[in-house]
């Protein structure tokens, strides 16, 4: 995918995240946290997450999505510096009608960011396997809307899981041979991160938290030395390392959802008087080659 081709898509943890990647390593710089740093010291690749904004959605888990979307909207914009990219983990909208994508789609133009991609969530195809999504979001993608590209060394993939649903995320056959395919000529060393909507881990298989045929996915990826991987849906903060492959789970602009197994179902929770931000809130994350463990500090929405 040329550079050209990078605007479209958005998303991490219901606020913002600043990711950087320098020389392999993924490092994050948190909104409002310091700002310039020396040219000498700038990472190669810095990008933002922003996930579940559901606009549409009307409940008392949350009165005004519109509004914690823009405050999230407006804290990637306070980073303190101009993300490469910014993405969008799925759900932008509730419901998939075009009102709701030609709001959410406006409302992303005001991030302060050259490029934006997104993957679609199961809210954003309800009734039509994702037509209307791709109409809007799916520019330069393959299949059902996945891609890739390459920027500053790394290499990025964005996946499709939240089609032809049963239980679990899918990915389907067409989108495993991309996956093997795309990554085939690359070196180990190359950073890997990809984002799907459905986490490609067996977070709570009950509820439908997982990926059906994640792991084939997963087994073309495990020879290289750095892959992250980025996914919403969960609406809340959740962190796994299997091997050389870590998982992030993100939460929502919208609404909470329960722990796993808190519940028969995962439905909107609605939270005492002014707890809502704090519930929304975003993540700083810091990872430096050599360590073995993230570093992770989590802070509400403002």
């Amino acid at each position: 995918m040329t550079r050209r081709q990078l605007i479209r898509h958005s998303a991490w943890f219901g606020a913002a995240v600043g990711l950087s990647v320098v020389g392999g390593e993924i490092i994050s710089q948190v909104a409002g946290g310091a700002s310039a740093t020396p040219a000498a010291d700038r990472p190669t690749l810095r990008f933002a997450q922003i996930s579940d904004s559901h606009i549409g959605f009307q409940g008392t888990a949350n009165p005004d999505v519109t509004q914690t979307f823009t405050q999230a909207i407006d804290q990637v914009n306070a980073l303190g510096y101009t993300p490469d990219f910014v993405i969008h983990t799925g759900d932008l909208t509730h419901l998939a009608t075009p009102e709701q994508f030609d709001q959410v789609k406006q409302m992303m133009t005001g991030l302060n960011t050259p490029h934006v991609f997104t993957v679609p969530g199961e809210h954003d195809s309800t009734d039509d396997a994702g037509q209307r999504y791709r109409s809007v979001f799916g520019a330069g993608t393959r299949g059902d809307g996945w891609y890739s590209f390459d920027i500053a060394g790394v290499h990025v993939i964005g996946l499709v899981n939240t089609l032809n649903l049963r239980t679990l995320g899918h990915l389907g056959q067409d989108q495993l041979d991309f996956v093997r395919k795309d990554v085939a000529g690359l070196g180990n060393d190359t950073p890997i991160i990809v984002f799907s909507h459905i986490p490609l881990f067996a977070m709570y298989p009950d509820w439908g938290w997982g990926t059906d045929d994640a792991a084939e996915a997963l087994s073309y990826l495990r020879r290289f030395s750095s892959v992250t991987c980025l996914n919403g849906h969960v609406h809340q903060l959740f962190t796994k390392t299997e091997g050389n492959i870590t998982f992030h789970s993100g939460t929502t602009t919208a609404y909470p959802l329960p722990r796993p197994g808190d519940g028969p179902a995962p439905k909107p929770v609605t939270l005492p008087a002014g707890k809502l931000h704090a519930a929304l809130g975003i993540r700083e994350v810091t990872f430096k080659r050599g360590e073995q463990q993230l570093a992770v500090k989590d802070q509400e929405l403002s």
